[in-house]
């Protein structure tokens, strides 16, 4: 059923939870969350994706976080906690920015008030609320047993990356582990207790969205860090040299985004490992992201095809080579395990003929960028008219500056190319593109909350190769009635919601 849903015509708006309005520092699971639902279905959006769950990493980027199964600590709402009592109304007394994370100030911040939390849940839990938790403890021992005991370790060792721990613990002994969590065993309990919060809170989420008529799209980098606990705990998948260091590491080459490509650190997959495990760790990937949204987004496919290995003591990307990846071989296996697979495939950067290959045996729509569109002539791939059905339109993608943005910065060329095919002078030009994609034969139409509201590059949530990202949020004052119902009969003219729900004006 949900893979079917990526043959229906939809339309959906892209926003990390973080970037969500509320007091206490980020976004998270509470009701801001609700409320941003409930939106979305006043403006006839059918999808909410948002970028990786998972914990942030180094830059604060959800792609390099500490595990692939693990869900982000900030997320978890505490008006939920304190309605069971655990956590004191009076304990929220942070005074944070209403614009921007600071993630500085807001991690410990909120761990603190997390690690409170926990202890209101040790003392004043019910019978049916710790059964609850050690149910879910058991139900995904699977990857949280190693989690929550690197999460230990690494409070224990900070700063030190986990080859530098003592050997024993790096090396996996089965004594120094087993000590290890008795050592640690108040703190593993402690991280357990934050991930069983988390999938409650955003499973209950997506079961309202769900109830409202959204579908959730989540985010699975195709990389992972090296200092994580899946790393850690099967260094034998990873191209790591005998100290646990990669060898090699991921990246692309000089593109769009940057003339000495891009150095993104993390490990590589040593898949001849994956394949004799018969691709398990990453069927078990698939199927914990699947628990969590309905539709999966896969960060850089083109790199299942062939993937960018640099050197790991190069400083930047443009020493590297292409590498074989799995192929389809990859993605048989995980279809044999779980069945037909609702992804969506990024197949931006080096396309080559191989990756649209692969693509269409597995049966994934790919994406086009309109901004991407106005550099060339009639036919660029990214302009709506060169668009098939099996294909999802984004007016711009987190790494992108909002429309407003790219219209202020973009080439004279594309300028008036844009202003041509899109029949805008510019003062609404966000609304023309959203139109635009709307209107397109692709399946799936998508668009940046900044983009509804036309904002500006000062707005933007990434700039690729740039550290300072992914702090933006918004305030609900922002974000009109006006505004609200254009996008709503945008999308139910082109045939994306039911043009009946929205009265006449």
């Amino acid at each position: 059923m949900r893979a079917d849903l990526l043959n229906q015509r939809t339309a959906g708006v892209l926003l990390h939870p973080t970037s969500l309005p509320g007091p206490h520092g980020c976004g998270d699971f509470g009701p801001n969350a609700y409320h941003f639902v409930d939106w979305l279905h006043a403006a006839g959006q059918s999808l909410w994706q948002t970028l990786p769950l998972g914990p942030i990493g180094p830059g604060d980027s959800p792609y390099m976080g500490s595990s692939a199964f693990a869900g982000n600590p900030l997320l978890v709402a505490f008006e939920p906690l304190q309605e069971r009592g655990w956590l004191a109304n009076e304990a929220l007394d942070g005074r944070f920015s209403d614009e921007k994370v600071n993630y500085g100030q807001v991690v410990p911040w909120r761990l603190h008030k997390l690690r409170e939390a926990f202890a209101g849940f040790q003392l004043s839990a019910s019978d049916a609320d710790r059964q609850a938790c050690q149910a879910w403890l058991t139900a995904e021992q699977r990857w949280v047993g190693d989690y929550t005991l690197f999460m230990a370790l690494d409070q224990a060792h900070t700063p030190a990356l986990w080859p530098e721990w003592p050997a024993p613990l790096a090396g996996r002994d089965p004594a120094a582990l087993a000590a290890a969590r008795t050592e640690h065993a108040q703190e593993l309990a402690f991280w357990g207790f934050v991930q069983w919060q988390f999938d409650v809170q955003w499973k209950r989420l997506k079961a309202y969205a769900n109830q409202k008529e959204v579908r959730l799209v989540g985010d699975l980098p195709i990389f992972i860090a090296h200092h994580s606990s899946d790393c850690w705990s099967r260094p034998d998948l990873y191209e790591l040299d005998r100290s646990g260091h990669p060898r090699v590491i991921a990246g692309v080459p000089p593109d769009f985004f940057s003339e000495t490509g891009q150095r993104w650190g993390n490990p590589l997959y040593d898949w001849e490992a994956m394949k004799a495990d018969g691709y398990q760790w990453w069927i078990e990937r698939v199927k914990r992201q699947l628990s969590l949204a309905d539709v999966v987004r896969i960060d850089h496919f083109r790199g299942f095809v062939g993937y960018w290995e640099i050197p790991a003591t190069e400083p930047t990307a443009v020493k590297g080579r292409w590498m074989p990846g799995p192929d389809y071989d990859l993605f048989a296996a995980i279809e044999a395990a779980l069945g037909k697979l609702p992804i969506i495939a990024e197949d931006l950067g080096v396309i080559t003929p191989e990756v649209v290959a692969l693509r269409h045996r597995a049966g994934f729509p790919g994406m086009r960028i309109l901004q991407f569109a106005f550099s060339d002539d009639a036919g660029n791939n990214f302009l709506p008219h060169n668009y098939e059905r099996d294909t999802v339109v984004y007016s711009g993608t987190h790494d992108n500056d909002t429309i407003v943005g790219w219209w202020a910065s973009c080439t004279d060329r594309e300028r008036v190319y844009a202003a041509e095919y899109l029949g805008t002078n510019g003062h609404d030009v966000h609304w023309a593109m959203i139109r635009a994609c709307a209107q397109s034969v692709a399946n799936h139409a998508l668009c940046q909350f900044q983009d509804v509201m036309g904002l500006d590059g000062r707005h933007r949530m990434n700039t690729p190769a740039t550290i300072g990202c992914w702090s933006w949020r918004f305030k609900w004052d922002w974000v009109t009635g006006e505004v609200t119902e254009r996008l709503a009969r945008i999308t139910a003219a082109s045939g994306r919601t039911r043009f009946g729900r929205f009265r006449a004006t």
